[in-house]
């Protein structure tokens, strides 16, 4: 009988954008290749936070999915932030990941409270930030996603994910993207992000399976040659 794992993901309803639910599907099917049965529970506001979750995930949204959704994540946020530091992986895209920060600042001046698992700070700014990226990551190498965002994030002891190549990433000054507080990832990417890049979805399933069963195979391999033709089509394309 295969081993399960649980995959918690937030907000689906309202935080779902540019593909980003294809993180889910990533996971769901790189985890049945290794010989894991995935459960994937659904959280929106109001719901049941579930005791039980091996990976967490949540995606981007529209200024209104964030408001929809805000007050339930406050709510949740201490329980969240538990999970983080029993090292649960989580990964969280763009509007999730302004909102795992201390707070977005809107054009409005309005100051939006996040939940505070990264040191981060997202200031609203007129210009829109939107293309391809290439970034560099010394754990997982080049990574590969498209952004389209507004809010330009500062990191103040956080740890970045990568150092960008190739677009703009957190904002327009400091060259980094994304953020990396123990297992918890935030970035901007969307493309989804998942499928083009295999070993961050590695590291999620594996720091998983760790965390729950004590041990990984690592015997267990999966052939990602057509994922890597694919990347190398996609880290040509023009920003």
């Amino acid at each position: 009988m295969s081993k399960q794992i649980v995959i918690l993901h937030l907000y689906p309803r309202d935080m779902n954008i540019y593909g980003d639910h294809g993180n889910i599907l990533v996971i769901k099917q790189r985890l049945k290749w290794y010989g894991y049965e995935p459960e994937v529970i659904e959280y929106n506001p109001g719901d049941i936070l579930p005791e039980q979750a091996d990976i967490i995930i949540g995606g981007g949204g529209q200024d209104s999915g964030q408001t929809k959704i805000h007050d339930d994540l406050l709510k949740i946020g201490s329980k969240l932030k538990n999970m983080a530091d029993q090292n649960i992986p989580m990964l969280m895209v763009c509007g999730m990941y302004q909102l795992f920060g201390k707070f977005f600042k809107t054009a409005d001046d309005e100051k939006i409270e996040g939940i505070g698992i990264f040191d981060a700070e997202t200031y609203a700014e007129h210009e829109r930030l939107v293309g391809n990226v290439v970034a560099d990551s010394e754990e997982f190498g080049e990574i590969i996603g498209y952004e389209n965002h507004s809010g330009q994030t500062f990191l103040g002891s956080t740890e970045p994910l990568a150092r960008v190549i190739k677009g703009a990433g957190n904002n327009l000054k400091d060259g980094h993207e994304g953020a990396r507080y123990k297992n918890v990832i935030g970035t901007y990417l969307h493309g989804s992000l998942l499928p083009k890049n295999p070993k961050i979805a590695d590291f999620l399933i594996k720091t998983a399976v760790t965390n729950r069963y004590g041990s990984w195979d690592d015997s267990k391999k999966i052939d990602d040659t057509i994922t890597q033709k694919a990347r190398q089509t996609a880290i040509k394309r023009p920003r």
